[in-house]
């Protein structure tokens, strides 16, 4: 049998120190996983159980028992090094670093030989092929090196504890096992995955019937996979169903109740169903919890823009000025925390136009929203909220043919018809303002009237509710 190589890395997207998101997953796929078979071994993914900070019994025998390891040290994840630590505790022998360029890697590991690797924009590796060489390389020559862990370098004298081979065997007979059980795993969840997206299909009378249908045949949300109660949650809110999402997340694990993700949504559908005093809470406790988002501050400045145009709709002009006062304050902390998110930024400068005369700032905060969402439609494939954005820029620009020209790329991208009605919203908002201070923009309701007109469409035929 081939030797088996642990790899011991983060999964999925992750930040790192500026801000920077990566794909590990496309790091294991198109990196680290094609040189360790080139090095004719076996590669072993650590088990999706570490996202839950816990290490458990599988975790260290396979840190102890297989023959190689790979540790990826891009952005010094806690997990990862405390891994690496029991690694080089145990075993002399056979452990290859590797690292992204622009992680500053702590001083107990700088003086290990690590393999780098660029990062592209987009956050999957640059140039794979000759990194890939390189890592390969290095675990043939770990074949024959005596030691590459720096606690047996140097402590002398220091002798790895025997581990017999009958230790390995079983562990391997373990694995083999274990995925069986994870392919039949995956294939189930694909199956509940396929459900819930026919049912995002339906007219919206059904389409919660149907998304329901697929909730109680998970049984105890407590008990379900985390990705089905993942794509519920969601589900729920592409059929506009918040009630049913604020309905589910005190059936869910507290561990995943506990989770950003979870939180924000959370969050969101409380402030729909007109309880935004408790969705504001758990913003502010997510925020104070795990420092500014982008994600975590425009949900919270919607709110407080929710709030202003109640109480400007009920002629409150006081009250009024101090939700908007807050609402800018918390989009603009979002667009701060992540200027590649244009989500906030956008908010930040239409509401900017709200007051009786237009904020002063606005005009120096319209271009680098303008650059933020240019960045990121050119590092990806756009979307709907890409092009949305660009339409809502040139309305604010008061450029009626660039305006027309993006909105005819948006409403080919719509996915949940909720979409149009959003921005149709905003625009609504910047044609009032603009005709209170005698600003001609009748041209912009035409596009209200174009979004609309596609959001009803999706509704009947059944996209997004």
């Amino acid at each position: 049998m081939k030797p088996l190589c642990f790899v011991l890395m983060p999964f999925g997207k992750k930040k790192d120190a500026a801000g920077k998101e990566i794909d590990f997953n496309a790091v294991y796929k198109d990196l680290i996983r094609p040189a360790i078979i080139a090095a004719d071994m076996e590669p072993l993914r650590a088990d999706e159980e570490v996202k839950t900070g816990i290490i458990h019994r599988p975790m260290f025998e396979r840190l102890i028992l297989c023959d190689y390891a790979i540790a990826d040290l891009t952005t010094a994840n806690a997990n990862v090094f405390y891994e690496l630590g029991v690694r080089h505790g145990v075993r002399p022998g056979h452990t290859v670093t590797i690292f992204g360029e622009g992680t500053n890697l702590p001083f107990d590991v700088t003086y290990l030989r690590c393999v780098p690797y660029a990062i592209s924009e987009t956050g999957v590796p640059l140039n794979p092929k000759p990194v890939q060489e390189g890592i390969t390389k290095m675990l043939k020559a770990a074949r024959d090196q005596a030691s590459d862990s720096p606690v047996f370098d140097l402590v002398k004298d220091l002798s790895p504890g025997q581990v017999g081979h009958e230790s390995t065997d079983v562990m391997r007979e373990r694995l083999s096992k274990q995925s069986v059980a994870f392919q039949d795993r995956v294939q189930q969840e694909q199956q509940l995955a396929d459900k819930l997206t026919a049912a995002r299909q339906l007219p919206k009378a059904q389409a919660i019937p149907a998304i329901r249908a697929v909730e109680d045949s998970l049984g105890p949300l407590l008990d379900a996979p985390v990705s089905a109660v993942i794509d519920l949650m969601l589900s729920y809110r592409a059929a506009g169903a918040t009630d049913q999402m604020v309905r589910i997340e005190p059936l869910m694990s507290v561990a995943l109740r506990r989770t950003v993700m979870v939180r924000e949504q959370f969050a969101f559908a409380l402030n729909r169903e007109k309880r935004s005093a408790e969705a504001e809470k758990v913003l502010t406790e997510l925020i104070q919890s795990n420092g500014p988002s982008s994600e975590s501050y425009g949900l919270l400045g919607r709110i407080y823009k929710d709030r202003w145009q109640v109480a400007f709709e009920a002629d409150k002009r006081i009250e009024a000025s101090g939700h908007l006062t807050r609402a800018l304050d918390a989009y603009t902390k979002g667009f701060e925390a992540d200027m590649r998110d244009a989500y906030p930024g956008i908010n930040t400068v239409t509401l900017m136009e709200m007051g009786d005369q237009v904020d002063p700032r606005q005009a120096g905060l319209l271009p680098v929203v303008r650059y933020a969402v240019e960045r990121r439609m050119s590092a990806r494939t756009p979307d709907y909220w890409d092009w949305a954005t660009v339409v809502e820029l040139e309305v604010l620009a008061a450029s009626p043919t660039k305006a027309i020209d993006a909105l005819g790329q948006a409403l080919t991208l719509v996915r949940e018809h909720w979409e149009p009605r959003t921005t149709a919203r905003n625009l609504g908002l910047i044609r009032k303002a603009r005709t209170l201070r005698n600003t001609p923009s009748g041209w912009v309701q035409e596009i209200e009237e174009a979004l609309e007109a596609k959001a009803v469409e999706m509704e009947q035929k059944g996209k997004g509710g």
